[in-house]
């Protein structure tokens, strides 16, 4: 699937990252970054839950044919998907796309993710559940999210993997370790979420900015007061070299994301305008190789404090982990 080299990631116009924009200028921003160029929109069932899907299925109506659009099942039941068979079955999934179809107001989604793949969990059959829904026209690829390099391999190996979207970023590297290197020897792609770990690469906040409600950052420990000023090398080495390449530190953490491999392609949150001008420019904020080997020789230096985790996501309350 040729998407754009960024895409946009649509949970935080619900849910995730505190106060959200109002449903209309939700749907102009969605617009606006594809008047930009961007071609590769993401949602899932579980943002809101439900109410994602239903804001960028309007959104994207107008040029609906024109994008790649991606969504994804939850592999366990949320509100009203009980069944006896189990949320992780063909009829649970079958289902759940049915329902992810009418909220998005179309016939059929370009790529189609498991979110999350439980320890255990028998890939192969979803995998030729997800070949039969292909074979339907219902999707036009799939994929799955957060799976281990076993987990991917046994599931391609049935009905060949179109992406797998896990997090990656600069403070987030343990997938280039396997998961990447599989993706690219078997012609997947590869889609990073959170690239700008939930925000805190753009630079914009410090140990004193503070977090209420329904927002990840209260309880993601990178964000913890200790941690972001144990961090602060790594932002301090972002903005020089922002300052070097007239940039800004959240588009020198995407260029070198892009830099790396022509099969990854991130999908930044971005609820403002100037986000999202900011974030698609990335893709025009070129390394030249001896730029991203100093880069990655500095990083190498840096020790990381904190992380971000399915498990401390569910203490917000608002999202249970997979």
């Amino acid at each position: 699937m040729a998407v754009s080299a960024v895409g946009m990631g649509c949970m935080g116009f619900s849910h995730g990252y505190g106060a959200t924009p109002a449903e209309g200028e939700s749907v102009r921003l969605i617009r606006k970054a594809y008047e930009l160029g961007c071609t590769f929109f993401d949602t899932a069932e579980g943002y809101g839950p439900y109410v994602n899907e239903e804001l960028v299925g309007k959104a994207v109506a107008p040029f609906r044919d024109k994008i790649v659009l991606a969504t994804k099942f939850s592999p366990i039941a949320l509100a009203g998907q009980e069944l006896p068979e189990g949320k992780l079955s063909r009829k649970g999934i079958r289902k759940a796309l049915e329902d992810s179809l009418r909220r998005l107001g179309t016939d059929y989604v370009d790529l189609y993710y498991q979110h999350r793949v439980p320890e255990g969990s028998n890939v192969e059959e979803v995998a030729l559940w997800m070949g039969e829904l292909i074979r339907e026209g219902k999707i036009r690829g799939w994929g799955q999210s957060q799976p281990s390099e076993g987990q991917i391999r046994r599931a391609h190996g049935v009905t060949p993997l179109t992406a797998v979207q896990s997090e990656y970023s600069m403070m987030e590297r343990m997938f280039e370790k396997d998961v990447i290197p599989a993706c690219e020897e078997l012609g997947i792609g590869f889609v990073p979420f959170s690239p700008l770990a939930s925000g805190f690469l753009s630079g914009k906040y410090n140990k004193e900015t503070t977090y209420s409600g329904d927002d990840v950052r209260r309880v993601i420990t990178r964000f913890a007061r200790e941690n972001v000023e144990a961090n602060q090398p790594l932002l301090d080495l972002l903005h020089r070299y922002a300052q070097e390449k007239k940039a800004t530190p959240a588009q020198i953490s995407l260029a070198w994301m892009l830099h790396k491999k022509d099969f990854i392609v991130p999908i930044p949150g971005m609820r403002r305008e100037e986000r999202i001008i900011e974030n698609l420019g990335a893709a025009e904020v070129s390394l030249t190789h001896e730029e991203f080997d100093s880069l990655e020789r500095e990083l190498g230096k840096i020790t990381l404090h904190g992380n971000r985790t399915d498990k401390d996501i569910e203490r917000l309350g608002t999202v249970k982990a997979q």
